[in-house]
């Protein structure tokens, strides 16, 4: 009887200690999803600043798009490695080397949707 007890007594915490363990796992996972998006946010706003300043007006697409590319460095870092963590924490076993490249993919798609943006939104050439 003593030894039921023990066990159900193990059972108990050792389900006790899965159950923290999953819950702590989804909100580490919800926790990085919210830093990504922030991550997102951030540099999508200082690309907006960007793409709004008067100096931009009179250049052509490729120096456009090369002035986004140099633009908002901290802004850009933040959200590749707040992405790159949001997806390792969500895909642990997918190789790093691909969630870092999906995180580039992340940023180079903002640069060029900016850009089109830009493009297409542009005063004409006079």
């Amino acid at each position: 009887m003593r030894m039921l007890i023990v066990g159900a007594a193990l059972v108990m915490m050792t389900s006790a200690a899965m159950i923290s363990s999953v819950v702590a796992e989804d909100d580490d996972a919800k926790g990085a999803q919210k830093l990504a998006m922030q991550g997102r946010d951030d540099y999508w706003h200082c690309l907006a600043r960007e793409y709004s300043r008067d100096s931009n007006q009179g250049l052509s697409e490729q120096d456009f798009g090369r002035s986004v590319a140099g633009a908002c460095p901290s802004e850009r870092q933040y959200y590749r490695v707040a992405l790159l963590d949001y997806l390792t924490t969500q895909y642990p076993a997918i190789d790093s080397g691909a969630h870092l490249a999906t995180a580039n993919r992340a940023v180079a798609s903002a640069q060029k949707d900016i850009v089109t943006a830009f493009v297409k939104h542009r005063q004409p050439q006079k």
